[in-house]
């Protein structure tokens, strides 16, 4: 199976059923279709070839949907990058991945001749907006679904060809690409569908970023099982994403901890959310407390405590029978999947120990694209000759009955709002501030956030910096999600014998 035949699958079983609402706007699972056959066609006809890189910059859309699929109906590899993400940053995901194609919109517009004249690999650009500017490799996402034929198109990948590329921060602070075969993606939904017991009739809410992959597998198997997606742009506006939830109907609710945050922090009996069969949450475990608060807010819908990593999607879920005796717990292997626990000499350890997870199943995903060294460090031999398993660098726990407890990660990457944060991707903006000599960033606990990043700053003698400027400069050069909350400034940071910082005494 490919991940687009969960598209076509659902067309012959539902083709009038909703499968996609944006804001006020629905469409059926006919529609869906033709439009992705409309855009595959187009970015066949303009060079995309089998296995090209097209790449997404969009907010969540209707567009980013019909976007995914169109590629991977035209034999490409697509990844959604997020809308938020600065100039410099597109242009290294764009040039990293080799982009045959770009799909944008909004922002994304004012930036294509200079995209095209940083990206030489890219050979066209599809428009999303109502006016397209005039200009040699400019397409119009209308007027391709005007003038192509909606016709099937025939079958030209197999299921272990690439299907993604998933851009997540690397402790270099270049983004690294996630490389992810069709086989990975029908696996890892398919696992997750199967304990989630998802039906045609639920109808699953998506606040979070196509560009993220918890957001991304709402879509895909939202279409895999043939449901309704509601998307949303974000959860910015946590009362309208409430009222539109009753409106819906929705039965299905992923969020993050921060999401779940500001949740306990509202009056939910003005809405009524009875519909609710479960709720999801992952990217960092929820704190015990949240979790009884939200079983309390929610006595109707399903808690399900989850773990996973972009470079397997998911790990482990918490049976929801289990929430009551093991609220901390991240629980057991999703289906089809097995896990185990090393020491530093890779030694598989007993229950109690700490150690490293170690990650074996179908959907751990390729590796990280063109970076073999930071591929083997990750991805080392299995059990079988040729067989890789994923060593996922975070530390964990196991009890006498097989039920994984997160305690920490080994290296220092933060995960703030649902999102991996590099250290040095935001260090290395500071360092772009004219007076500041040293810099280091970290992640500290917060009870919305998980963890909020704290940016500790040594400003050159002379000058008088302040939070704010220091606050403006990274809005400027940075995602939304990577902006610190707290700025301390320093004398002088403590250092390793080495010279290095040492930031085990930031913390």
């Amino acid at each position: 199976m490919l991940v687009n035949d969960f598209l076509e699958h659902s067309v012959r079983k539902h083709p009038n059923k909703t499968a996609l609402i944006c804001g006020e706007q629905r469409w059926s699972y006919m529609e869906i279709e033709s439009m992705v056959n409309r855009l595959a066609a187009a970015l066949l006809d303009h060079g995309v070839q089998r296995g090209n890189r097209v790449a997404l910059y969009l907010p969540n859309s209707l567009e980013s949907v019909v976007g995914i699929f169109a590629t991977l109906k035209a034999g490409g590899i697509f990844t959604v990058i997020n809308a938020t993400t600065k100039f410099d940053k597109l242009v290294y995901i764009l040039n990293n991945c080799r982009a045959t194609a770009l799909i944008t919109g909004g922002r994304g517009s004012k930036m294509v001749a200079r995209l095209h004249a940083s990206v030489p690999s890219l050979k066209f650009t599809v428009l999303c907006d109502a006016s397209v500017p005039d200009g040699e490799g400019i397409l119009s996402f209308d007027a391709i679904q005007r003038d192509y034929p909606d016709n099937q198109l025939p079958r030209v990948n197999i299921d272990i060809d690439l299907a993604c590329l998933i851009y997540t921060s690397g402790s270099t602070g270049e983004p690294k690409g996630v490389m992810s075969t069709h086989a990975n993606m029908v696996s890892a939904a398919s696992s997750i569908i199967e304990y989630l017991h998802n039906v045609p009739e639920d109808i699953v809410i998506n606040v979070l970023p196509l560009s993220f992959d918890y957001g991304l597998y709402q879509l895909l198997m939202v279409f895999k099982f043939g449901g309704t997606l509601v998307l949303e742009k974000s959860f910015a506006y946590p009362a309208a994403v409430l009222k539109r939830m009753e409106k819906e109907r929705v039965t299905g609710f992923p969020g993050v901890p921060t999401i779940f945050a500001i949740l306990l922090q509202m009056d939910l009996s003005k809405f009524d959310l009875s519909s609710l069969r479960y709720i999801t949450n992952t990217a960092a475990a929820l704190p015990v407390s949240h979790i009884l608060q939200l079983r309390e807010k929610f006595p109707q819908a399903t808690l399900y405590s989850m773990y996973g990593l972009t470079e397997c999607k998911r790990v482990s879920y918490l049976p929801p029978e289990e929430l009551d005796r093991r609220p901390g717990s991240v629980g057991i292997a999703i289906p089809n999947t097995e896990v185990w626990i090393v020491d530093e000499e890779g030694n598989q350890v007993g229950p109690g120990v700490v150690g490293e997870l170690v990650v074996r199943g179908a959907h751990v995903m390729q590796g990280y694209w063109e970076k073999p060294e930071e591929t083997a460090k990750v991805y080392r031999p299995g059990r079988y000759p040729a067989e890789r398993i994923l060593y996922t660098g975070d530390l964990f726990k196991m009890d006498e009955d097989g039920f994984l407890y997160f305690v920490g990660r080994k290296d220092d990457i933060i995960k703030s709002r649902g999102e991996k944060v590099a250290p040095k991707e935001v260090e290395n903006v500071l360092y772009a501030l004219e007076g500041v000599v040293e810099a280091a960033v970290i992640g500290v606990p917060d009870p919305i956030l998980g963890q909020a990043i704290k940016a500790f700053v040594v400003p050159a003698k002379g000058f008088a910096l302040t939070e704010r400027e220091v606050l403006q400069h990274c809005a400027k050069h940075l995602e939304d999600f990577m902006v610190p909350k707290y700025v301390e400034f320093r004398d002088n940071l403590p250092k390793t014998s080495s010279g290095k910082i040492k930031k085990t005494g930031l913390q």
